[in-house]
C-alpha cells in the first residue's frame, strides 16, 4: 500500500489531471480573513468544469486503466459530483458509463451527469444503498466499477488539490478538507505532510453524518446508524476501509459543523465573494470559526458548487432568518381602529420593512381586548431587530418573537 501515494504519483496525477481541470487559482478573503483573525484563502473547485474536485480523481483513474477494462464500461455510485466526474472522464475516452445515484440526489446533478452521455440509475436512499447496488451491477455486466472514495488512486488524483495550494501558498500552515468517505481528505492530508511534515490538516465533516471522526474514536472504520444533514455532497454513512490509515495518519483533528452554520455561511461566500457554494464545499468555510488560532495563513477548500435552485432558495431564506435580517414578532392590539397604524409608525421609524402581516381576531374571548397582530420584517441584522422590539416594548405592546414561516 505505502508505494501508492508516492510523491511521484501525486506528480504524474498533477500533470494528468491538468489536461481536464480549470485552473482554481486561491482567492483571499478579507471578509473571513478580517472574521477570523487569519489569512484566509479560498480553493475553489466549485469553478471545475463538472463543478466540483472530483472530476480529478475520476480522471486519474481512468487514465491508469487498461484499454480492455474501460471497453467493458465503467460504473459508479455517487451523490452527484463524483457521478459528473467518472461521467466527463469517460466521455473523454469515448467509453460507456453507469452511474447509480441515491434517489435524494437533487436534480440538477442528475441531469448534468446525464447531459455528458452517462446512463443515470437512481436507487436507495443514501450513498451506501446506491453504492451496494452498483457493485451487484458492476458483477452481472462485467463493467469496471470506480470508487468514489476509496481507492488510492482516485484519492491520488483528488490529492493533486494539494499540490496547486503549495504552489501558489508555500508558507500554508492550515489547510480545511471536507470529509465525506475520505478520498478528498486521504490525498489532500498525504501530499501536503509529504511537502511539509508540520502543516496542519483539518478535516471537517457535517455534525449529522460524522462517519470519519467516529471512525477514528474507534480506531477501525464504523458504519453510522443514519445521516441527517443538508451537506448531501458528505452524507455517508461507512468511510473507506482502504483510505482510512491514511486519514489516521495524515488528518491532525476533525471538526463537525451543524446544519446552520452551513446556511449562514453560503450567505458569507454569496454575498461577499458572489460564488455559489454547494453545503458540503461550505464544510471548511463554517469550520474556520472552530479554529482556536491567530495569524495563521489557513487555506478553505471549496469542494463543490452543484446546488439546485430550490435548495439554494430554501438555504437562503433559512440563512436570512439565522441572521436576524427577517424575524417575525407577534403584539397583542385592541381591535379598533387605528391600532395598526400605531405599529407600523413605530417600525418604519426605525427602517424596519414590513414583508408579510397576519391579523388573528380569535387569540382571545374578549376581541376588544385583544387580537394578535404577526409582522414578519426584513432589518440589517441582529442590532436593527433588537432596537424594533425595544421601540414597541417602550409603546407598551410586549412583542414576542415567534418562529417565520415565509
Amino acid at each position: 500500500m505505502s508505494d501508492m501515494l508516492t510523491l511521484e504519483k501525486f506528480e504524474e496525477a498533477s500533470e494528468i489531471v491538468k489536461k481536464v481541470t480549470s485552473e482554481t487559482k486561491l482567492i483571499y478573503s478579507e471578509y473571513l480573513s478580517g472574521q477570523t483573525g487569519n489569512k484566509v484563502y479560498l480553493k475553489p473547485e466549485n469553478m471545475q468544469l463538472t463543478g466540483a474536485y472530483k472530476l480529478r480523481g475520476a480522471y486519474y483513474k481512468i487514465s491508469t486503466l487498461s484499454d480492455e477494462e474501460r471497453e467493458k464500461g465503467l460504473i459508479t455510485a455517487s451523490a452527484g459530483n463524483h457521478a459528473q466526474g467518472v461521467a466527463y472522464a469517460a466521455k473523454k475516452y469515448g467509453v460507456k458509463a453507469v452511474i447509480v445515484m441515491p434517489t435524494t440526489t437533487p436534480l440538477m446533478k442528475v441531469n448534468r451527469t446525464k447531459g455528458y452521455g452517462a446512463q443515470v440509475i437512481l436507487k436507495g436512499d443514501v450513498y451506501d444503498e446506491a453504492c451496494e447496488y452498483a457493485y451487484q451491477l458492476a458483477e452481472e455486466k462485467g463493467y469496471t466499477f470506480i470508487h468514489p472514495f476509496d481507492d488510492l488512486t482516485v484519492a491520488t488524483g483528488q490529492g493533486t488539490i494539494a499540490m496547486e495550494i503549495f504552489k501558489e501558498l508555500p508558507l500554508v500552515d492550515i489547510i480545511l478538507v471536507p470529509i465525506g468517505g475520505g478520498g478528498l481528505a486521504t490525498g489532500v492530508s498525504t501530499l501536503a505532510k509529504l511537502l511539509n511534515p508540520k502543516i496542519k490538516v483539518v478535516g471537517v465533516e457535517p455534525a449529522g453524518a460524522n462517519c470519519m471522526q467516529e471512525s477514528l474514536k474507534a480506531g477501525e472504520v464504523v458504519t453510522l446508524p443514519g445521516v441527517n444533514t443538508i451537506a448531501d455532497g458528505t452524507a455517508v454513512k461507512t468511510p473507506g476501509k482502504n483510505i482510512f490509515p491514511y486519514i489516521r495518519d495524515n488528518i491532525d483533528e476533525i471538526i463537525t459543523v451543524p446544519d446552520e452554520e452551513l446556511v449562514v455561511s453560503f450567505l458569507d461566500i454569496v454575498e461577499n465573494h458572489k460564488m455559489v457554494v454547494e453545503n458540503s464545499g461550505l464544510l471548511t468555510v463554517a469550520a474556520l470559526r472552530h479554529l482556536d488560532v491567530k495569524n495563521k495563513r489557513i487555506v478553505s477548500i471549496l469542494s463543490g458548487g452543484n446546488m439546485d435552485i430550490i435548495t439554494m432558495s430554501s438555504v437562503v431564506q433559512q440563512g436570512l432568518i439565522f441572521r436576524d435580517r427577517i424575524f417575525t414578532v407577534s403584539v397583542l392590539l385592541p381591535d379598533k381602529p387605528g391600532e395598526l397604524t400605531k405599529v407600523s409608525e413605530v417600525i418604519a421609524a426605525l427602517n424596519g420593512n414590513v414583508i408579510k402581516l397576519e391579523h388573528n381576531q380569535f387569540v382571545s374571548i374578549n376581541r376588544n381586548a385583544a387580537v394578535e397582530l404577526r409582522i414578519t420584517l426584513e432589518t440589517f441584522g441582529t442590532d436593527h431587530k433588537n432596537q424594533i422590539i425595544s421601540a414597541l416594548e417602550d409603546k407598551g405592546y410586549q412583542p414576542k418573537q415567534v418562529r417565520t414561516n415565509i
